[in-house]
């Protein structure tokens, strides 16, 4: 049996001596539950957010508000794993839900007074679905192996590919849904939008619904503490948890690239959505658009996630979706223009695609080798993850309405040279320490 040391090395996001309190049959259950819930949840909110910068466009409303929400979601970071293990793992995913309901409700009528305080709670509501979701399906899979015999590991990978899987297609499917909406040119309308966002507040009720059938799921250490000694421990803890991974110089020569797959996912939902798909293909194209970098980046994270064996495979990985991403901003910038006939309609596809496919690289492969690098604070480290993605794309969404085209996408190919430059120093890195400990 693995001591409690050993499972804490192997597991993020999870305390130590997880304690199953459901039938053994309910784990795989909870998963497709959760998996499905997400699903729901995601694609109206992801549809909902690639419009933000071309419906809500009076004094930038739907950019400003994104920022907002993206900076709030930063800060939440710090804090989200205490609050999480005060609310436990399924309150907090449930809560963390109705951020999403109230942002998507907000654009039933877009104003200061409606859209900033949404994007201030989604911010939070984030920050702890996000942390939920990792501690409950990590639980979920330990209980599930001790009950079944299982190898620990496997059933967290196979937990792991069940949810990421259904996760990657809400980009596919919540955008086909915008384009059945608006398909007849109703995008710039106010009965179209709002048509819209009723769909998807209608599809995110039925998400939180969902999710209130998850089991619940306690630790023993949550049982029979002093609030206030864990409160106190907690905080002192889970403050180290972020400071302490900045003195490695392995995260800092990760960092870079964290914060790189944060502003390409920024630069698709602002500035790739409104001035190259919405010139080309109009504001109904943009979910036709997004749908096709949806469908790569779902198929690429799933081939991705196969194809990935360790330090080098994770490499030669990144290092294409990186190639393939620099095609597309060197394209924009030195070749591109709007075109007329189909060419017109393929051209703006064609990016997307690509893009899809180096965003889903970078999800993947950040993931592996934060694993791979941090077994014994792996907590500490997706923390990071999280904190400088979300601070980098709050950074796109506040400088987009003061910069031009050409001039974000030469920041682009800047952010992009310098995240791969600290990448191969610490792949070389790792491997020469590798190399010299071997016998």
């Amino acid at each position: 049996m693995a001591t409690e040391d050993s499972r804490d090395e192997e597991t993020p996001l999870v305390l130590d001596n997880l304690q199953n309190q459901t039938p053994p049959n309910n784990h795989t259950k909870d998963i497709h539950i959760l998996s499905s819930a997400f699903l729901l949840v995601f694609l109206a909110y992801g549809a909902a957010q690639n419009l933000q910068t071309t419906v809500n466009t009076e004094h930038d409303l739907g950019t400003i508000s994104l920022g907002i929400l993206y900076l709030s979601f930063t800060f939440f970071s710090l804090i989200a794993s205490l609050m999480v293990k005060f609310l436990g793992s399924k309150n907090a995913i449930v809560l963390g839900t109705t951020g999403y309901w109230f942002f998507i409700a907000a654009n039933l009528m877009p104003t200061w007074y409606t859209m900033v305080p949404a994007s201030l709670y989604l911010g939070f509501a984030a920050s702890i679905i996000w942390v939920g979701q990792g501690t409950y399906l990590t639980s979920a899979a330990r209980s599930h192996a001790t009950d079944h015999g299982l190898h620990e590991g496997a059933v967290i990978g196979s937990f792991n590919g069940e949810f990421w899987g259904m996760f990657a297609c809400h980009q596919l499917v919540g955008n086909l849904i915008s384009l059945a909406i608006l398909r007849d040119g109703t995008g710039g309308s106010t009965s179209g939008t709002t048509l819209l966002f009723i769909v998807f507040l209608c599809v995110v009720t039925l998400g939180i619904i969902l999710m209130c059938f998850l089991s619940k799921r306690v630790t023993k250490e949550e049982e029979g503490q002093d609030s206030s000694v864990s409160f106190y421990s907690s905080l002192i803890s889970k403050s180290k948890s972020v400071i302490t991974p900045l003195l490695d110089i392995r995260m800092l020569l990760i960092v870079p690239l964290i914060a790189y797959s944060g502003l390409q996912q920024a630069f698709v939902w602002a500035e790739f959505t409104k001035e190259i798909v919405t010139p080309a293909l109009g504001v109904s194209g943009v979910g036709g658009s997004m749908a096709v970098y949806g469908a790569f980046d779902a198929i690429c994270s799933l081939t991705a996630g196969r194809l990935t064996s360790g330090l080098r495979s994770i490499t030669w990985i990144v290092s294409a979706g990186a190639f393939l991403q620099a095609i597309v901003f060197f394209w924009i910038l030195l070749k591109y223009s709007l075109t007329s006939g189909i060419l017109g309609v393929i051209y703006p596809l064609l990016m997307a695609a690509l893009l899809g496919i180096g965003d889903g690289v970078l999800m993947t492969q950040l993931s592996a080798l934060l694993g791979i690098l941090f077994k014994h604070d792996m907590e500490g480290a997706f923390a990071q993850l999280k904190v400088w993605q979300s601070a980098s794309i709050a950074v796109v969404f506040f400088i987009y309405p003061y910069i031009s085209l050409p001039a974000m996408v030469v920041v682009m190919i800047v952010a992009l040279c310098v995240a791969l430059i600290g990448f191969l120093i610490l792949t070389l890195q790792v491997e020469k320490a590798f190399s010299s400990s071997s016998p």
